[in-house]
């Protein structure tokens, strides 16, 4: 995301909704001219449904990713949970290991809808950060990029120990671009795919965006009510509420069939378990932590950038997505698809787009 943390996937306070509904209208008023080499402008499909070239997309059960989920314990302390799933009987010589990373307020079955497409040829793990979903939220724990980050790096040499094409969304998007950056010792990270990359971990991120600017004191002010107990408690039990929590999905996704019960129980359910509301709070108030901008130069594995162009949150006007929109053109390890009609959280939003353009880039990885 631009200058949020948010990925949609947690309700944000009032102000910040009211931020999002105007920026999104900015956003469906203009339309962004891209160059149609590399950077390529896909149209919306005729189906308001998630659909591929092979069908309706299969998403893999909550029930399954709760059963076999794995823990790790990371630091020797921590308690990650995350979810393998691979086919052997359909690997090939370009076959991949992938990570998925959700971004804030969600989890693993945020990528639910993507699991058994990109199983089918590629061993996929996918991580609960620490502080989300089943993962352990220890109380006065500080959160920041780097420590999001770290965890990636010592995940993929402790466990997975190959190396991995990291796939994030939003604020896990720029967890791998820091990870990334910060491997250069050890040849962990193959490749990134980024969907709608934050610029950074809360509103403190960019502040050459007019519409920063402009909520700053307002952003000043949350920051402080939210380091009240009282005060914190009763507004993370506002925006955590379901029908609330549906009403700001509904204006994250293009593509609003998605916006169902089952999205809002995956986001809702770990917001309420032990240490969630310390972590909401952490996030919010703590450090912006590094910018991709000053990250991305130094990266030189191939990477795929995905953008949901209906984005309110990481608008393609704004300073993050006008960066991610130039790089085609500057460096040769990128790529970037915008997806027309598709909002902050491309993966479930609309999966058949996503897969249209992830699926042939992994494929091709192996000759990079």
């Amino acid at each position: 995301m631009r200058a949020l943390t948010w990925t949609g996937l947690s309700p944000p306070p009032p102000a910040m909704v009211a931020r999002m509904t105007m920026t999104s209208k900015m956003v469906a008023l203009r339309r962004t001219t891209l160059r149609k080499d590399r950077v390529r402008v896909r149209a919306t499909a005729s189906s308001s449904a998630a659909v591929s070239s092979g069908g309706v997309v299969e998403a893999v059960g909550l029930d399954e990713i709760g059963e076999k989920s794995e823990k790790w314990k990371w630091k020797g302390e921590y308690s990650i949970n995350y979810f393998v799933k691979s086919s052997p009987e359909e690997v090939t010589p370009a076959s991949q290991t992938v990570l998925l990373v959700h971004g804030f307020g969600a989890s693993i079955p945020h990528w639910r809808r993507n699991i058994n497409a990109l199983s089918k040829h590629h061993t996929v793990y996918a991580i609960d950060l620490l502080g989300f979903g089943a993962s352990e939220k220890p109380p006065g724990f500080s959160y920041t990029m780097e420590s999001w980050a770290e965890l990636i790096l010592n995940f993929l040499e402790e466990v997975v120990q190959k190396p991995t094409v990291l796939i994030g969304n939003s604020v896990g998007s720029l967890a791998c671009v820091i990870a990334a950056s910060e491997e250069s010792q050890r040849d962990l990270v193959k490749g990134l795919v980024l969907l709608n990359c934050a610029g950074g971990m809360n509103n403190k991120a960019v502040f050459d965006d007019w519409r920063i600017k402009l909520l700053m004191p307002l952003l000043l002010l949350i920051d402080f009510l939210l380091k009240q107990r009282g005060i914190a408690s009763a507004l993370f039990n506002r925006v955590k509420d379901r029908e609330n929590l549906k009403n700001i999905l509904t204006n994250v996704y293009g593509n609003k069939d998605n916006v169902d019960d089952t999205l809002v129980e995956i986001i809702a359910g770990p917001a309420n378990s032990e240490g969630a509301l310390d972590a909401f709070v952490s996030i919010l108030t703590g450090p912006p932590g590094p910018n991709p901008i000053t990250l991305i130069p130094g990266i030189t594995k191939p990477v795929l950038v995905l953008w949901g162009d209906q984005d309110g949150l990481t608008p393609l006007d704004g300073p993050v997505g006008k960066y991610f929109t130039s790089l085609p053109d500057q460096l040769p390890n990128f790529n970037l698809y915008v997806l027309e009609g598709v909002g902050h959280c491309p993966q479930d939003d609309r999966p058949d787009l996503v897969h249209e353009r992830l699926l042939p880039w992994m494929a091709q990885l192996s000759s990079t």
